[in-house]
């Protein structure tokens, strides 16, 4: 290796530009992240519900610890851990990582949706307390969090005897703090099990739609039926979740898989974030439930269903073009080259904004607050805390690409001036 490619390497290594905020972010958000998780539970479960309330809600230490908890946590990652290895689904490759090799995924996780289903429907069968995981909640997000740091420490250590090439540009800064939380390896494995392919859909998201079923459960036995809210909240989100695990092949070409480090970020998201705040509409019904009337109901839907469309087909158009772009339901799209040979889509889902799938993801998310009625902030959580996250991933998203593609994306933006909003932004 010349003296110029060992600059390079350098340059690329320690001078990558730093992602949320940097050293600071890197400290900061591991710790008010996780009493955000606690504190938003609390509030859901108070009679008040009031995000605003001050002193804030927080748990006591004896609500954060149910011996039951870690046994729950550990033996659902370890029971889709089993399911990881199912002889079920077939085997697809990475894209081309930077020493050339290709790593092989199993698309396995909607059988692990529907084993965990057949498995939920035998445990009703035989009596179990679904809706006990209400009270749960408190722990089990504790457990969690504690999991998430434990497995952030070890992806951390173990980071240093992986090669160069195995390590993700952006988290090979040179700080430890910085490289903790956005992760130094790319795609850290022990044997062929990928610890980073199967937090991203499996434990968490599949955990998030059995809370919301335990939430449904609960009030079902604090007032005789579900109501009409909380199927809407259960169902719009288990389509969701149904979804991303039918197309669990999409996920291979995500920054998450592709750019990113596993480091605390995407593991705390993972395991704690999405399970513990994305249910917190269901979780907030138990305590708050709310009347709906048919016409409200059937409006919701449409809502739902015109968000889902518009993401599912965008997200189809994307991936059949970078799979075959010669194939019949994409040749016809209009697209702009690059130095690099690929092409850029300029008309279709992708020439109407840059990012029609973001638009789908949020019509989805108010759809999935709207049940919850307007007399209360928190169920709306959700919506905000994702319009900020999408806006912040577009962003991450243009700098890339604008690096990657150059003038051919200048080209682009120009051709399809809105990013996620059509005629707003």
């Amino acid at each position: 290796m010349g003296p110029n490619s060992k600059a390079l390497k350098h340059k690329l290594s320690h001078d990558t530009e730093r992602e949320f905020g940097g050293t600071l972010g890197a400290v900061c958000i591991p710790f008010f992240l996780p009493l955000t998780v606690l504190f938003l539970i609390c509030v859901s479960r108070s009679p008040e519900a009031n995000v605003l309330q001050w002193p804030p809600e927080h748990p006591s230490t004896d609500q954060l610890w149910d011996p039951l908890a870690p046994v729950i946590l550990l033996g659902w990652i370890g029971l889709h851990t089993l399911f990881y290895f199912m002889p079920f689904g077939k085997v697809s490759e990475g894209l081309t990582l930077r020493d050339g090799t290709r790593l092989k995924y199993p698309i396995n996780g909607f059988h692990g949706l529907c084993a965990s289903s057949v498995l939920l429907v035998l445990l009703l069968g035989l009596g179990a307390p679904i809706g006990y995981l209400f009270e749960l909640l408190l722990p089990l997000a504790a457990s969690a969090i504690v999991a998430s740091f434990l497995l952030s420490i070890y992806l951390y250590i173990r980071s240093f005897w992986a090669p160069s090439h195995a390590l993700a540009l952006g988290g090979n800064t040179g700080n430890p703090l910085y490289d903790f939380f956005i992760g130094r390896e790319l795609n850290p494995r022990i044997g062929n099990f990928d610890l980073k392919y199967f937090c991203e859909l499996r434990p968490g998201l599949i955990g998030w739609v059995v809370i919301n079923f335990g939430m449904l459960m609960k009030e079902a036995e604090l007032r005789g039926s579900p109501s009409l809210a909380m199927i809407l909240v259960n169902s719009f989100q288990l389509l969701y979740v149904a979804d991303a695990l039918w197309n669990e092949e999409a996920v291979l070409s995500t920054m998450d898989i592709v750019h990113d480090g596993f480091g605390f970020m995407l593991v705390f998201g993972d395991l704690a974030w999405v399970p513990f705040t994305y249910s917190l509409q269901a979780a907030f019904l138990v305590g708050h439930p709310q009347a709906l009337t048919f016409l409200k109901a059937a409006a919701i839907v449409a809502l739902n269903g015109m968000g889902y469309y518009i993401f599912r087909k965008s997200n189809s158009q994307k991936n059949q073009f970078r799979r075959d772009p010669t194939h019949s339901s994409v040749a016809g799209l209009e697209t702009i080259a690059t130095a690099m040979g690929k092409r850029l889509l300029v008309s279709g889902w992708w020439g109407f904004v840059r990012h029609p799938n973001y638009l789908g993801d949020l019509l989805m998310a108010l759809a999935w607050s709207l049940p919850c009625g307007f007399s209360h902030l928190l169920p709306y959580f959700y919506i905000i805390y994702f319009t900020v996250l999408l806006i912040h991933r577009e962003a991450r998203d243009e700098r890339q690409c604008r690096a990657k593609y150059g003038q051919a994306w200048d080209t682009y933006c120009r051709r399809v001036p809105y990013r996620i909003f059509p005629y707003i932004y």
